[in-house]
């Protein structure tokens, strides 16, 4: 069960850093993920292929995992949703205050 878990985490972390990566410096609320249409099908594409290695038996037992319930995908979430805010943290941070700060140098010097 330990190792579906890791494995669902990091699936559910490599999409939020898709999601992440649609704007350097904007924020997920004013670039919302459907600008970029393709990302996600890619996402639903990804999310579908791990349900499937999940719950498919056939599957499953390939890549020795098990099903995983309700609690255990909400404690899928609560793992890797920090991504998404340390993420938006971070852009915050780069906007108001390295960004801002190299354009102001910047125009001291002109």
């Amino acid at each position: 069960k330990a190792s579906t878990l890791s494995l669902s985490v990091l699936v559910a972390i490599e999409m939020f850093n898709a999601l992440n990566a649609l704007s350097e410096d904007g924020s997920l609320l004013q670039m919302p993920p459907w600008v970029n249409p393709y990302l996600i099908v890619a996402m639903f594409v990804s999310f579908g292929l791990h349900f499937m290695i999940l719950y498919v038996p056939f599957f499953a037992d390939v890549f020795s995992i098990t099903p995983l319930s309700v609690n255990e995908w909400l404690l899928v979430l609560l793992f890797s949703t920090p991504v998404l805010l340390v993420d938006e943290v971070l852009k915050f941070v780069g906007r108001n205050f390295v960004y801002s700060d190299t354009s102001s140098s910047k125009r001291k010097t002109e």
